[in-house]
């Protein structure tokens, strides 16, 4: 009888463990990762910036030119049209956000 009551608790405790694991496991994969991309606009008002970039394997997006927010908005001031930057976007408040950002 002892043996059923300590399978009956160590089971539920393995599953939340294994769970808990593979959770971490996938919050490690999805991180950011840095991108190369090359400036194609500059938006200070609208506090964006158009990238041409490679995949953005976080967000599970294929190269391709599109626009995004910026985290830091004075990275904008330094920025030109054809620099080539390094970063990481990220889903911030649900719109894609440039989250570092390295001119080369």
């Amino acid at each position: 009888m002892e043996h059923m009551v300590k399978t009956r608790w160590t089971s539920p405790l393995v599953s939340a463990l294994a769970a808990l694991a593979l959770g971490l496991g996938l919050i490690v994969s999805a991180h950011a990762q840095a991108v190369d991309g090359e400036v194609k606009k500059v938006d200070p008002e609208a506090g964006k910036i158009t990238l041409k970039h490679g995949e953005i394997k976080n967000l599970d997006m294929p190269a391709m030119q599109m626009s995004f927010r910026v985290s830091d908005p004075n990275w904008l001031k330094t920025l030109q049209v054809g620099d080539k930057v390094k970063f990481t976007a990220d889903k911030v408040g649900g719109q894609f956000t440039i989250t570092t950002l390295e001119k080369k």
